[in-house]
């Protein structure tokens, strides 16, 4: 019984694992395109017409 729960265990920890992963790239991912596109807003804002 102990080795079942055992195996269950250790793929909801490594399932765990991978999704923190994917959720840490996507973030980086997400907060380097707004860095990117909040510095073009910035680069174009004296061509803008107000």
């Amino acid at each position: 019984m102990s080795e079942k729960l055992y195996k269950i265990v250790s793929g909801v920890g490594a399932g765990s694992i991978a999704l923190g992963i994917i959720t840490l790239v996507t973030g980086v991912t997400t907060g380097v395109l707004m860095i990117v596109n909040g510095a073009r807003l910035l680069k174009g804002k004296s061509d803008m017409m107000i």
